[in-house]
Order: structure tokens, then sequence, then C-alpha cells
């Protein structure tokens, strides 16, 4: 079992940064590929970024890609989402993820944190 917190979240300018942090508790988790994913009002939740087990293998989406970073800390069981040149259209709740496996939709994982809100302004 692992539970998940997140935060970090918060009302940034566009061209901003944020750093969203996920603490996760159980003595599995550095078992698990780690996931974050966002949900705008209206839409679907998707992916973000991922992150194997072993820190060593990431994807993100293509929307994505060059601003943020996501990163692992296993001795403090927590995992980063580095938001850099955010745009309005980042704004969502974001979620991170557990999972057996690096995957990119959300029925691939098996634990979420309850979310925690980021609002670019433009």
């Amino acid at each position: 079992q692992v539970q998940l917190v997140e935060s970090g979240g918060g009302l940034v300018q566009a061209g901003g940064s944020l750093r969203l942090s996920c603490a996760a508790s159980g003595r599995s988790f550095s078992r698990y590929a780690m996931g974050w994913f966002r949900q705008a009002p209206g839409k679907e939740r998707e992916f973000v970024a991922v992150i194997s087990w072993s820190g060593i293998s990431t994807g993100y989406a293509d929307s994505v890609k060059g601003r943020f970073t996501i990163s692992r800390d296993k001795a403090k069981n927590t995992v980063y989402l580095q938001m850099n040149s955010l745009k309005p259209e980042d704004t969502a709740v974001y979620y991170c993820a557990a999972g057996d496996q690096v995957r990119y939709t959300t029925p691939d994982y098996d634990y979420w944190g309850q979310g925690t809100q980021v609002t670019v302004s433009s």
C-alpha cells in the first residue's frame, strides 16, 4: 500500500516556475514507477511525466517536454516535478500516481494522490 500527498501548487504568472512535490508513505515506494498527471476543468486527466523506479528512465508529454523535469529522491520517498516557463494552458489540478511500470495512461496506475492546484495567469 502506498499513500501519496502532493504539495507545491499555487498561483504563478506566465513564464514563472513551480516545483511540485509528492511525498509517499509505504515501504514499497522505491519499487514503483511514479507519474504526474493533470486535469483541467472540463477535460480528461492527461499524462504529464513519468519516472522509473530506478530514476534512470523518464518520459514526458510533448506539451511539457523541455519545460518540466521529473525526479525522485528515494531517501526522502519523494517525487518532484519542476515546472519552468509555465503557460496559462498548464493550469490544472496536478496528481501524482504510483504504478508497477513506466506507463502513460491513467488505468495503469494503482495509487493516486489527492491533487494540487496549479494556476498560471497570463
